[in-house]
């Protein structure tokens, strides 16, 4: 009955709190402060330790894929505690950037409409995306060249060659079709920018061969290709800039994990509903057959 008609143990005044301990307000707010910083920082660990497996396979990962990961692992987070933890332990990622053109669209070959300027995809294998960028090793450039399905953003075909050519794009596109030969492709369209690799006699012959139809980006407008650039920044950004390639075979390499075993299986996309390429197609393939 002490506390009858009183405020409850719980709601004690500081100057009430510092009296009863025999010390000062000024030194009770600081015992507060380090009692405080001490519990969050128990429980934090856990959360730190779990960021730092997942940076350690996904050095690129931002605040909020990162928070999403956590989430998958079972943790209870939000954006911005991720956020704080991330800059707390240095596990953002400060990114270096360097350009070189890769597309040359001075030529006298035919030039085809833009087919998927406004098209809406519903499915794999309405729409494939090409392009080429270029990979910076220790003493030369290499190109490469991609093929990716807008569909689920998954690269379905890719060629790492000393060459900007034809050749390099029509290897990417092999693996493409060698990847979907099991599959209708029956209406699809195949975009790309105005490059003379892609509009060229060689590449367009064999998109006809399989009975794709052709579509070229408009001049001198990059959103038209915004996709495969999306592609190219997050292989940049969360293998490229992480190495220094010694050799082509060392690029290889690495550039095929990533796309294979990183990119393709493992990396959410925000626009996919935080799914992986291959995780996003197979959900789909089980609604389709429900």
């Amino acid at each position: 009955m002490i506390w009858q008609n009183q405020r409850s143990p719980g709601s004690i005044s500081v100057m009430d709190a510092a009296s009863l301990l025999d010390v000062s307000k000024s030194g009770y707010y600081a015992w507060l402060r380090r009692n405080g910083r001490n519990s969050r920082t128990a429980r934090d660990r856990p959360v730190v330790e779990e960021m730092h497996k997942i940076v350690h396979e996904n050095p690129g990962y931002g605040y909020r894929r990162m928070t999403h990961q956590l989430r998958r692992h079972g943790l209870v987070v939000n954006h911005k505690r991720v956020l704080r933890l991330m800059r707390e332990n240095n596990l953002t990622f400060h990114r270096k950037k360097f350009s070189l053109i890769t597309t040359d669209s001075e030529h006298d070959n035919p030039i085809y409409p833009n087919l998927v300027g406004r098209m809406k995809v519903t499915g794999p294998n309405q729409a494939w995306v090409a392009d080429f960028t270029y990979i910076q090793l220790q003493k030369e450039y290499v190109y490469l060249a991609v093929e990716l399905d807008l569909y689920g953003r998954r690269c379905i075909g890719w060629s790492l060659s000393r060459n900007l050519d034809t050749n390099n794009a029509l290897a990417a596109l092999e693996m493409a079709l060698y990847t979907r030969r099991h599959e209708d492709l029956g209406g699809l369209i195949h975009h790309s920018d105005r490059g003379r690799q892609y509009t060229s006699a060689e590449f367009t012959e064999c998109l006809r061969n399989h009975g794709i139809q052709i579509s070229n980006s408009r001049k001198g407008n990059p959103y038209d290709n915004a996709f495969v650039e999306s592609f190219f920044k997050t292989l940049k950004y969360e293998e490229v800039y992480l190495n220094e390639y010694d050799t082509f075979e060392d690029a290889m390499d690495n550039i095929g994990r990533f796309i294979d075993d990183v990119y393709n299986s493992k990396r959410m996309h925000s626009s996919l509903g935080y799914k992986s390429p291959i995780e996003f197609e197979q959900q789909e393939e089980l609604y389709s057959v429900a």
